[in-house]
């Protein structure tokens, strides 16, 4: 049953990744788009303020996505001298951690996209943009980033509980530059 929650999670952060980069790609184009016209004597404006709002929902998408790949960052000094079950214990502090800090940042991003909502605030720019239709996917990618850490834990618990080290390792464990060489 783990291995197949992490194995869903992959395969829909995948999804998402494209999602993302496909976006990403969008507002590239749109940028080079406008400096292209920039050089005629014209301009779309704001691209400035959209490319700010892409990378903002780019970003809290795409850690879910980069917490399954094992890309987040973690200082493993203590962790890389222990045996598999000294690693698991690691394993999950870290995972636990990360899925309160990301909950909560979650939570503290609610009033955000609650007070743009009732408020319907706008951008104070030129494009005047409605804040709730970025705020809204922002606030969706952390909220999925919270709920993909706490199923990845809990699916490295399961392993661990079934002695299982070596297959909650590879789903949230974390690899030194010589394992990755």
């Amino acid at each position: 049953m783990a291995e197949r929650i992490l194995a869903g999670l992959k395969r829909v952060n995948r999804w998402v990744a494209v999602w993302v980069g496909i976006m990403l790609l969008v507002c590239a184009a749109f940028v080079l788009a406008d400096i292209v016209l920039r050089q005629v004597g014209s301009s779309f404006g704001g691209t400035d303020e959209i490319s700010g709002y892409a990378m903002a929902i780019a970003t809290s998408w795409g850690m879910a996505f980069t917490l399954m790949e094992l890309g987040h960052v973690r200082i493993d000094l203590l962790r890389s001298r222990s045996g598999p079950m000294g690693r698991a214990v690691f394993d999950l502090f870290s995972m636990l951690v990360m899925s309160g800090v990301v909950t909560l940042i979650a939570v503290k991003a609610w009033p955000v996209l609650d007070r743009s909502l009732a408020m319907g605030s706008r951008a104070n720019t030129p494009l005047e943009t409605l804040l709730w239709t970025v705020h809204l996917p922002w606030f969706a990618g952390w909220v999925w980033f919270a709920a993909v850490s706490w199923l990845s834990f809990a699916a490295a618990l399961m392993l661990v509980v079934q002695g299982r080290f070596g297959t909650s390792e590879a789903a949230i464990g974390a690899f030194g530059e010589e394992e990755a060489v």
